[in-house]
């Protein structure tokens, strides 16, 4: 009988309690930069009145960024939602100070007022405004068609010029 060196091989496999298991693959592409501190400053920047836009820039990153870490860490999609609703808290308290025209004046800043109104209550402030197009004694509407001059002068005297050419031959 002839002995037999074993050869080794190197795979990607591990043994575990005598079963093998394929490994964990390396994650592909750049790491990622998220931290979860940034459901925090998400939170911070949105009471200070940040924009989802301006959000992404402090944290310097880009809005696809933005929005993927919202769809893979949960916790983050939370914070950006609420840093919306404490924007949106910020803009309104700034516009209930400016609802005078100066402070502690008694001049209402009327057209902030009627704009601010109008988006809270759009049932019993909002304009609306209804245009109907009807003809004379709300009949039909009667449509003229207007002839351009020019264009019927210009072919005229292009006749009486051919006209003239063909009589000069």
């Amino acid at each position: 009988m002839t002995a037999t060196t074993p050869t080794t091989t190197s795979t990607s496999t591990t043994t575990v309690d005598a079963t093998t298991t394929p490994a964990t693959p390396k994650p592909v592409g750049r790491p990622t930069k998220y931290d979860p501190a940034f459901c925090d400053k998400a939170r911070e920047l949105g009471a200070m009145g940040y924009s989802k836009e301006m959000i992404s820039a402090e944290l310097n990153v880009g809005w696809t960024t933005l929005n993927l870490w919202a769809d893979n860490h949960p916790d983050f999609m939370v914070a950006l939602e609420e840093a919306k609703t404490l924007e949106m808290v910020f803009f309104e308290k700034l516009a209930l100070m400016h609802l005078v025209e100066r402070p502690q004046g008694d001049r209402l800043n009327t057209g902030l007022w009627s704009r601010s109104m109008a988006a809270r209550f759009p049932k019993k402030y909002r304009e609306h405004s209804k245009m109907e197009v009807v003809g004379k004694d709300d009949g039909p509407v009667q449509i003229d068609t207007v002839h351009d001059i020019g264009t019927g002068l210009v072919n005229d005297l292009l006749a009486i010029r051919q006209k003239d050419a063909d009589n000069d031959k």
